[in-house]
C-alpha cells in the first residue's frame, strides 16, 4: 500500500489508486470488466467526509461518483440535491461518520432522505468508520446507548442496508432493523506490514484492553505467531476536550 503522504494541514493523506498503488490482495480481484455507466443501475454518491476514500472505491469499481451538491448554510445548516436521477437505482452513500461526527453523520442522514424521496429502489449507506459505536451500552446510570439511537436514525431516514468496517463490537449490528454487512480491515493492515519486511524478532502485537485479546491473537497468528502483549487500561475519565 503507498505510504501515507503529509498535506499542507499536516493531515496524512493517501495516494488516490492506480494500477501502480493498488495493494497486493486487491490485485486479483481488481474488476476487469467495467459497469457499462449507460445501462448500471448502480449509483455511488460521495459525501464530504472522505471525498479522496470515494473516489478510489468508484475507480476500483470502473465508476464515475454520482453527481451530488451538498452545501452549507450561514447557521450550519445542511443542504443536499441529487443532480442526477436515481429513481428504480441502487444507491450507495459513502460517508464514514468520522469528526466532526455530528456534522457527518447529519450530512449522512440527509443524502439517505433526499434518495429515498427521489425513489432510489435500494440505499445502502456505506460507513467505513461508524461513529458512536462505542456507546453501545450503559456502564453507569442514567446514560443514552448512543449507538442504538444512531441505527435508528438511520433506519427511519430510509436505508435498507449498512455497509461498516471494523465496528467497535459486535452487538451493535443487532441495533439495526436492516441487514449490516460488517467487513474486517485485516487484509489491508496485514499487506501493509508484509510491504514493510518487518523482521519478526522485533514484531510484538499489542492489544489495548482485555476487548481486544481476540482481535489481536488474529493479528499475531496471521504475523508468524508473533509474540502478543496486553494492556492494562484503566480509564482516569472520559476522553473530553
Amino acid at each position: 500500500m503507498a505510504e501515507p503522504v503529509n498535506v499542507g494541514n499536516g493531515k496524512p493523506s493517501i495516494p488516490i489508486l492506480n494500477e501502480r498503488t493498488l495493494p497486493k490482495f486487491l490485485e486479483s480481484a481488481r474488476i476487469e470488466k467495467k459497469i457499462n455507466k449507460n445501462s448500471s443501475r448502480l449509483k455511488l454518491f460521495s459525501g464530504s467526509a472522505n471525498p479522496a476514500l470515494s473516489q478510489d472505491i468508484a475507480w476500483y469499481m470502473g465508476l464515475e461518483l454520482g453527481k451530488i451538491n451538498i452545501k452549507r448554510f450561514a447557521d450550519g445548516e445542511i443542504y443536499v440535491q441529487l443532480q442526477e436521477s436515481v429513481r428504480g437505482c441502487d444507491v450507495y452513500l459513502l460517508q464514514p461518520t468520522c469528526p466532526p461526527a455530528n456534522e457527518n453523520l447529519m450530512e449522512l442522514l440527509i443524502m439517505i432522505d433526499a434518495c429515498r424521496r427521489a425513489s432510489a429502489k435500494n440505499i445502502t449507506a456505506v460507513i467505513p468508520y461508524f461513529g458512536y459505536a462505542r456507546a453501545d451500552r450503559k456502564s453507569q446510570g442514567r446514560e443514552s446507548i448512543a449507538a442504538k439511537l444512531v441505527a435508528n436514525l438511520i433506519t427511519k431516514a430510509g436505508a435498507n442496508r449498512v455497509l461498516a468496517c471494523d465496528i467497535h463490537s459486535g452487538q451493535s449490528m443487532g441495533y439495526f432493523d436492516i441487514p449490516v454487512d460488517h467487513l474486517y480491515c485485516q487484509p489491508v493492515i496485514l499487506d501493509y506490514l508484509a510491504s514493510k519486511t518487518v523482521c519478526s524478532n522485533d514484531l510484538v502485537v499489542v492489544s489495548p484492553d482485555v476487548g481486544g485479546v481476540a482481535r489481536a491473537r488474529a493479528f499475531a497468528k496471521k504475523l508468524s505467531d508473533a509474540p502478543l502483549a496486553i494492556v492494562d487500561k484503566r480509564r482516569q475519565g472520559h476522553n473530553l476536550r
